[in-house]
């Protein structure tokens, strides 16, 4: 939003470091010391500490692993209506009153912001005086010993396997002037697995998210590789067209995710997205399928769940750091096939008139119930395309949000029920809205990970789709 500013190391947030150099400031000592060192009408002090556990794997063999930690202070000062924000790594003790004042002389320096609202009531969470969690190598206890067991198993079969398994756990602790003391703990895990025949020609990719490696069964990701490298045996070269297409969950998880990242109120509002409604207006309350679809978030979603009040390091058009601390619920952005709401600030919300409803860092897409598994549909298929995944995805036009990309990783034709071979790459051109107006077919919803998205975005239940006419706009050369 206009009006907030930060110093010059403000863009430095996130910036991780491979130790602590630190401090003996406890986080609750750091929001609460910042907090009293402010001279601003009003404060907010956000602590991050964050810890990582990696292990890296080629050619069916370990390469690498490690664990760091990194620590992250957010001093969010208010002056009247003016916002400053400063955002620094590995803050000690002996710096923290300078970066306070840093943002206290940025709010000073500011202009006013139009998001300015009063800060939200002070709740306290009952595990605030709670040490941070850190992770450790130790979460891939279980993992490892059926990762080796993997390689074993590939080595024999002719294949490799290459890629990374990372663990994340993010404790947020959120103080501000009027009284909120909120702590979560956000622990984040994923695997990209590819297999590779001795020649490099043939490549597949396979990944999940979870919570902790205790659910994930490399056994199986592994068969089901293998079992893609063998229908890639047989080469079938297609042109470009509009195919009947079977997406599966996590192809649909990245065509959800950047739907879902387009879709602030605001920008509907202004007349700049899909989400617009010609003439003046949001496209809130409007029929995007014919299918019974849910979109949703829900930040107590089982085995996805995700911080459950608002924290924002910075306000955007999508977010406002005078939210910090609202409470999250479950949301319906579609429902019944409908638009239900759009990404809201109390702000735009008072545009809009509409509820306040900020964004949530999970999304869970649900037909109708009684949807058949990737499989199934597979089975029922007459002669279409069966995706791996897409990456490289770019928008080309906000107005219809016209994405484009690549496939990557296996196009498998399915005739007659069966997989009869691999097709080379295609750039697509679609819109994941208009494709919510085309579904013929609507899977069983399950936990995936998006494979273009999944640095930012890791929390997605999704179905597979099946598009009688997706766009296949050329041939691509990319393996």
């Amino acid at each position: 939003m206009g009006g907030e500013r930060t110093d010059e190391h403000g863009t430095a947030a996130g910036a991780a470091t491979s130790h602590r150099t630190g401090s003996a400031m406890s986080p609750q000592e750091m929001v609460e010391k910042a907090l009293a060192l402010s001279t601003a009408d009003d404060t907010i002090v956000i602590v991050d500490e964050t810890s990582s556990a990696n292990l890296r794997f080629a050619g069916n063999t370990l390469t690498t692993n490690g664990v760091a930690r990194s620590s992250q202070l957010t001093v969010i000062s208010i002056a009247g209506r003016s916002v400053g924000v400063v955002s620094r790594a590995a803050v000690r003790p002996d710096q923290l009153a300078d970066v306070v004042a840093a943002a206290d002389r940025a709010a000073e320096d500011a202009q006013p912001s139009e998001d300015a609202r009063p800060l939200v009531d002070g709740a306290v969470s009952a595990d605030w005086d709670t040490p941070a969690e850190p992770t450790t190598i130790g979460v891939f206890g279980s993992f490892a010993p059926a990762l080796g067991e993997a390689f074993a198993a590939a080595e024999a079969g002719g294949r490799k396997l290459y890629g990374f398994a990372e663990h994340i756990v993010t404790t947020t602790f959120v103080g501000t002037s009027a009284g909120a003391r909120l702590r979560h703990t956000q622990p984040t895990g994923r695997l990209e697995l590819n297999a590779k025949s001795p020649d490099m020609k043939r490549s597949a990719w396979t990944g999940v998210a979870t919570r902790d490696f205790t659910d994930v069964d490399v056994t199986a990701l592994d068969a089901s590789l293998a079992r893609r490298l063998e229908w890639a045996k047989n080469r079938i070269d297609l042109p470009a067209g509009r195919y009947e297409t079977l997406l599966p969950p996590s192809a649909v998880a990245d065509l959800m995710i950047y739907m879902y990242w387009t879709s602030g109120a605001r920008d509907a509002l202004d007349g700049r997205t899909v989400f617009s409604k010609p003439g003046g207006g949001t496209r809130v309350g409007e029929t995007l399928s014919p299918v019974p679809l849910r979109l949703y978030s829900d930040p107590a979603r089982p085995g996805i769940e995700t911080t459950p009040f608002v924290v924002a390091h910075a306000s955007s058009r999508q977010s406002s750091v005078f939210d910090n601390g609202m409470p999250l619920s479950s949301t319906d952005w579609i429902a019944d096939g409908t638009l239900a709401r759009l990404l809201q600030t109390r702000h735009s919300a008072e545009l809009t008139a509409m509820p306040v409803t900020p964004p949530i860092d999970n999304l869970i897409l649900e037909g109708p119930a009684g949807g058949r598994s990737l499989e199934e549909m597979i089975a029922s298929t007459e002669r279409g395309l069966l995706l791996t995944c897409l990456w490289y995805i770019r928008e080309v036009d906000p107005q219809t949000l016209l994405l484009t990309g690549l496939t990557r990783d296996g196009v498998y034709l399915v005739e007659n029920g069966e997989v009869v071979g691999e097709v080379n790459n295609f750039r697509f051109n679609e819109s994941p809205v208009d494709l919510l107006g085309r579904i013929a077919e609507v899977g069983a919803s399950e936990q995936t990970l998006p494979r273009e998205w999944n640095d930012y975005f890791t929390r997605t239940v999704m179905p597979a789709l099946r598009v009688p006419d997706f766009n296949m706009s050329t041939v691509s050369q990319a393996s």
